[in-house]
């Protein structure tokens, strides 16, 4: 969407912005139907039946599929204004969706005033209602003030031609987030060889560096945009400058994330009302991982350059190396030979790998894409 804007071909990106909310509207059946017929499976293969996780998950999973228009939605508004570089309009929508959901949790989990008492199937009520009224402001933000793009009914026939070229750059998304969840699955299952408390660390682990990862992920979805709209406008300097830009904050964020977890650790868990056992395992578990903090800011601006330059492939490669080639095996083999201690560096050895991986792809799509446009723009 943003090549076709940086090129100008107007008509050819509104077709594109149509055949995105046809996916969205797609993929949202896709998994209303696994909200029906797969969560009850997907918690089986994990936890047995008797255990609270089981109750309480296919609870929350079962909702948040079935009515899963309101994330698609909001995710595809979101992604409109970024294609133009209207980064405000997905912040709002962002915001709007996160304060309604804020707002109704602990009504609806705990059954405040009015509202019954739902636990789990609150949480996912209020999660599902702020994702909606998230589209909903998505809809009206984009009508209202994203003028470079028109949606229109004709153009949500299917087009197979556009959809390949989406999925082109797509599908390595689709597969990096999936990759994530199988190291998680299967990270879960080495560390719960160990007790239920490395588990937890893990867990609260992921929630911490959500914190750190999430500015450099929305620096992210600022640069694609900005680097796709000069690649169809062959301005490679542009290219080379947001390039620079992004990798410097990036690693600047990620720095400050690394001194947080360095010199605070126990305050970090503290938020955790976490025991002794916790402390004891946790407060060395997050020093070792954030050691890889540096270098997956680096990795993670390399990444977005090949999705904009629809390259996503390489990402792909990027991430499946990293984490099902590198870090698991990692962590299985020290889990059996060293031990639980040792585990945690699987991390920062996968780090070191994805930054190598992600030097060679750039120097080689540099090479060919962007080195060419100097000359030619000269």
């Amino acid at each position: 969407l943003s090549r076709y804007l940086g090129a100008k071909e107007f008509e050819r990106a509104n077709k594109v912005a149509s055949q995105g909310v046809l996916l969205a509207i797609l993929s949202a059946v896709a998994f209303m139907l696994f909200g029906f017929f797969g969560t009850e499976l997907f918690f089986r293969s994990q936890v047995g039946e008797e255990s609270p996780i089981y109750a309480y998950g296919v609870d929350y999973l079962s909702v948040c599929c079935i009515a899963s228009l309101g994330i698609f939605g909001q995710v595809m508004m979101e992604r409109l204004a970024q294609a133009t570089g209207k980064t405000v309009l997905s912040m709002t929508m962002q915001l709007s969706g996160a304060i309604t959901n804020i707002i109704l949790d602990p009504l609806l989990i705990l059954g405040i005033g009015p509202f019954p008492r739902m636990e789990a199937k609150g949480a996912a009520v209020a999660t599902v209602i702020g994702q909606f009224v998230a589209f909903g402001m998505g809809i009206l933000l984009n009508l209202w003030k994203n003028k470079e793009i028109r949606l229109h009914i004709k153009d949500m026939v299917p087009n197979f031609r556009i959809i390949g070229e989406i999925y082109k750059i797509g599908v390595p998304s689709i597969i990096m987030v999936a990759i994530g969840s199988v190291m998680t699955y299967c990270m879960n299952r080495i560390l719960g060889s160990f007790s239920d408390t490395a588990m937890s660390v893990f867990g609260v682990y992921f929630k911490l560096q959500s914190f750190i990862f999430m500015p450099v992920f929305g620096l992210n979805n600022g640069i694609v945009p900005i680097l796709a709209y000069n690649f169809g406008a062959r301005r490679p300097e542009r290219m080379t400058k947001a390039i620079r830009l992004g990798v410097c904050s990036a690693v600047a964020i990620m720095a400050v994330g690394l001194l947080l977890f360095q010199t605070l650790p126990s305050v970090l868990l503290g938020f955790f009302n976490p025991s002794e056992a916790m402390l004891e395992l946790g407060v060395p578990a997050l020093r070792i991982i954030s050691l890889c903090f540096l270098f997956a800011g680096y990795c993670i601006v390399v990444g977005s350059v090949f999705q904009a330059l629809g390259h996503g492939v390489s990402s792909m490669l990027v991430s499946l190396i990293r984490q099902l080639l590198v870090l698991l095996p990692a962590a299985y083999i020290l889990s059996k030979t060293v031990g639980l201690s040792s585990v945690w560096w699987a991390f920062p050895i996968a780090e070191v790998v994805s930054m190598i991986l992600s030097l060679i792809f750039y120097a080689r799509i540099y090479r060919k894409l962007i080195k060419p446009m100097f000359s030619q723009s000269v």
